[in-house]
């Protein structure tokens, strides 16, 4: 049987250096694509020695061409934290449109299923818990966050019409918060941001008054979720994601806890259109991929730990609050 050729979009960055890995772990060819514009070459470098792995830097947003034959595709080039897509908030919204438009061409060309990774906030600041796939979100199109919100919302839109339109096999994965190796500890959201804190020795910043709900998912779960997903016959969105919902207060309490740190907790203002609560129903996973997380968060979490604890000191370094509480108005000096 000939082996089976897959390119991974976004394959530097921490979700897609874990597909990579996955991927080939199962046999396949792999071609990574990123334009290190968030990822890190780091994640991938134990891959370059492989005859499986092979490498494009190049931004989806443009063009994409990749020789020979691609029975896969999955697109994960986006920025996927606040504190990337408030920075570079045009390149978020062109990787979104143009990007998976690129990528969707690519798959009819090549006659190959594609998965395009979508996201929780698809629903905003939700009205419906837990947040179901037919639920249609509650999203402000032209506040701060609505850079990445809308443009997940158009992809999904679009690789709906290449489906429908062109008959091409498209999946669709609705990503709840996930952790793990390889996360980015400046990235600004609240796990590395507190375990970043506590690494630094400083008391942990909670947003709000600490109510507002997430839901954590370790990443070979989800890495196994998305494998499912690729290969079933569902082309419909799909919630992958750890229905184990709790308070950024408690959150904080536990990593304070899982540190062995005296810190107190500090409370700062709420951002604009921050979701009150965040939980996946998966009945749809569970039913249709037979998936359901088997991590629990306090496995995942020491897993988790002991990765950012073993970094260099200079990879501690401290974002300030204004930047990550995204309540100002950020600019980049490349706005293209």
């Amino acid at each position: 049987m000939p082996t089976k050729r897959i390119l991974i979009t976004g394959a530097a960055g921490f979700l897609g250096s874990h597909l990579c890995d996955r991927f080939i772990k199962e046999g396949y060819q792999v071609v990574g694509m990123d334009n290190l514009i968030t990822g890190d070459l780091k994640n991938i470098e134990h891959l370059f020695k492989l005859k499986e792995f092979e490498f494009y830097h190049h931004n989806v947003s443009t063009f994409i061409h990749v020789a020979g034959k691609l029975d896969y595709i999955l697109n994960f080039a986006s920025p996927a934290s606040p504190i990337d897509y408030l920075k570079i908030p045009i390149q978020t919204l062109k990787v979104g449109s143009l990007g998976t438009h690129n990528c969707l061409g690519l798959a009819f060309a090549k006659k190959a299923r594609i998965l395009v990774a979508s996201t929780s906030e698809v629903y905003g600041d939700p009205t419906v818990h837990p947040q179901n796939e037919e639920y249609w979100g509650n999203v402000n199109p032209v506040g701060p966050r609505g850079v990445y919100d809308e443009a997940k919302r158009f992809q999904e839109a679009m690789t709906m019409a290449y489906h429908t339109f062109h008959g091409l096999e498209t999946r669709i994965v609705r990503i709840f918060n996930t952790y793990g190796p390889r996360m980015r500890l400046n990235d600004g959201r609240a796990l590395p941001a507190f375990i970043g804190q506590a690494l630094r020795g400083e008391d942990l910043t909670v947003f709000g008054d600490g109510s507002q709900t997430r839901s954590f998912c370790y990443v070979d779960d989800l890495v196994e979720g998305i494998y499912r997903l690729l290969l079933s016959d569902y082309a419909q969105p799909v919630n992958i994601g750890n229905p184990d919902e709790i308070s950024l207060k408690d959150f904080a309490e536990e990593i304070i806890k899982l540190t062995g740190t005296n810190q107190k907790i500090v409370y700062k203002p709420l951002p604009t259109d921050d979701p009150k609560q965040r939980q996946p129903d998966i009945t749809k996973a569970k039913e249709i991929l037979g998936w359901e997380p088997k991590v629990s968060r306090e496995e995942g979490l020491k897993i988790t730990y002991e990765y950012f604890k073993a970094l260099p000191k200079k990879d501690l370094h401290k974002l300030p609050i204004e930047f990550i509480s995204r309540n100002k108005e950020l600019k980049t000096s490349s706005p293209l």
